[in-house]
């Protein structure tokens, strides 16, 4: 029986999924701010070394999830797939303060992650009743709990590596998990029943319903592995240059680089209730934009940061001065401005696409395209040392809007077909 009592006019069930998905982005970003450093200034790994192991890794996560998609969905259940998954997540970071089980931590974390991360999202959906107008808004305080755990991780869990060591800002991940695992515990009793059964289990309904939009979601997935290359360059090759590339001073204090991973989850804050203000009015006047062009133009806008990025340092090569942080502030703002036009949509677009049976699973599936992005993003981010920064950043530029053009042509040939509410599909996935 489905909740029916609200907190703050959504479900209650909603605030439980929030501060779940908070305190595990929390630790995820947490742990992910300090490790390109880690790998390069505590276990001296080459910059191509650790890019490689950080694009395995980041490739890793997304993998998994696929595995624990259907896991969940046939045998387990999403409930215990959580609850498993957080455990073996906050194990895997209290393994990273021994440098022995660097690795392992990293697989027990991958492994942790595949059950958690599709099986927690797509709960939102049992949350409302069909034709339900408060769930596109559902999907954008998600969001906003997905981004509040990723600002506060490079601040505290950085902070503490940084300055007082390594382990320290570990630790404070694997604590960050545990409280998301007490979050989730706690208010179960808010989330529907359906969301701890399997919906592959012997006896369910049996039904097709949605398996035609299984070729569109391919072509989508591909375009967004594409763009996922240039995407996770900030945790990785533009972290290690502007650790050493840009001027940090402020105040009298030196800012810690990692500080700057806080800037995209900031900017998600700042600018997403008035994307969503801009396009409900927009919708109500039926000028609504259809979600594949939105994604397009997120790719596109992706390049674009990546442009003026290497326009930046190309300029200060030639007149002499040195990149402040301010810099960096208004990359960012460019940069999330557009990651807002398309990896939320694009969840979001998975889970109401999805085929009823599988609804775990294509939400696993779209973490696939995350895999494959992240791994050659590792690939080519070891090029890094061989060429020039802002030759770097203009290949960047030129992959994300690559991935946009073929978005826009997704677009064209469906866009009789592809018949979606234009308010109802903003954010659920931030960096992930």
């Amino acid at each position: 029986m489905r909740d029916t009592a609200t907190w703050f006019g959504q479900p209650r069930g909603l605030t439980v999924l929030f501060l779940t998905e908070m305190w595990e982005k929390f630790s995820f970003f947490g742990m992910r701010a300090l490790q390109i450093y880690y790998m390069t200034k505590e276990l001296q790994y080459t910059q191509a070394s650790a890019s490689l192991i950080f694009g395995a890794y980041a490739a890793g996560v997304y993998l998994t999830p696929i595995f624990g998609g259907m896991i969940a969905d046939r045998w387990l259940g999403r409930r215990p797939a959580v609850v498993i998954g957080g455990l073996l997540m906050a194990l895997g970071h209290f393994m990273m303060a021994f440098e022995s089980l660097f690795f392992p931590a990293m697989a027990v974390i991958a492994i942790g992650n595949g059950l958690f991360l599709p099986n927690l999202p797509s709960q939102v959906t049992l949350l409302y009743p069909k034709d339900d107008p408060r769930a596109g808004a559902a999907f954008n305080v998600y969001y906003v709990g997905i981004n509040l755990g990723a600002f506060l991780a490079p601040l505290i869990c950085g902070t503490l590596g940084e300055v007082y060591g390594w382990h320290y800002g570990f630790g404070a991940a694997g604590i960050g998990m545990c409280l998301g695992l007490v979050v989730y515990l706690w208010g179960g009793r808010y989330l529907p029943p359906e969301a701890s059964k399997p919906v592959g289990r012997p006896g369910a309904v049996d039904s097709n319903e949605g398996m035609s939009n299984v070729p569109l979601l391919v072509g989508v997935a591909l375009a967004v592995m594409l763009f996922r290359i240039a995407y996770e360059q900030t945790g990785n090759t533009f972290a290690v240059w502007s650790d050493t590339a840009v001027e940090r001073t402020a105040l009298g204090m030196t800012i810690p680089v990692t500080w700057f991973q806080s800037l995209n989850p900031m900017f998600v804050f700042l600018f997403s209730p008035l994307l969503v203000r801009m396009w409900n009015a927009r919708a109500a006047r039926g000028l609504g934009t259809p979600a594949l062009r939105r994604m397009g133009q997120g790719a596109l806008g992706i390049g674009v940061s990546y442009a003026l990025l290497a326009g930046l340092i190309v300029l200060a090569a030639g007149s002499g001065f040195a990149i402040g942080w301010p810099w960096m502030v208004l990359f960012f703002a460019v940069f999330t401005l557009a990651e807002l036009y398309i990896l939320p949509v694009g969840l979001g677009l998975f889970a109401t696409l999805a085929p009823k049976r599988f609804a775990a699973t294509t939400v696993a599936a779209w973490f696939f395209c995350s895999f494959t992005g992240n791994l050659l993003s590792g690939v080519i981010g070891a090029t890094w040392e061989s060429m020039r920064p802002e030759t770097f950043f203009l290949m960047m530029a030129a992959i994300a809007a690559a991935s946009g053009l073929i978005l826009f042509g997704i677009h064209r040939k469906h866009q009789e077909t592809l018949a979606l509410p234009d308010v109802a599909i903003p954010p659920v996935e931030k960096a992930l």
